[in-house]
């Protein structure tokens, strides 16, 4: 996945350690768009150490409505 400026923007600004639900709930407060809530959303529900973890798991995280071959 391609990270938008907005969410790169948010996630040089957030505060690690943060879990999926603070990466949510922070960028849903900074007004990140929809589709950028959604990838958030979809990570791997763990404590990233840094933006990097979040990039590389946005990276390798399955999105909603496509085919992951087996």
């Amino acid at each position: 996945m391609q990270i938008s400026p907005d969410l790169e923007l948010f996630l040089k600004g957030m505060e690690f350690p943060a879990t999926r639900d603070d990466l949510v709930r922070e960028a849903s407060h900074d007004g990140v768009g929809a589709d950028d809530l959604l990838a958030l959303d979809t990570l791997p529900d763990v404590t990233y150490d840094s933006r990097s973890r979040v990039r590389h798991a946005l990276g390798s995280a399955p999105r909603q409505g496509m085919l992951v071959a087996a």
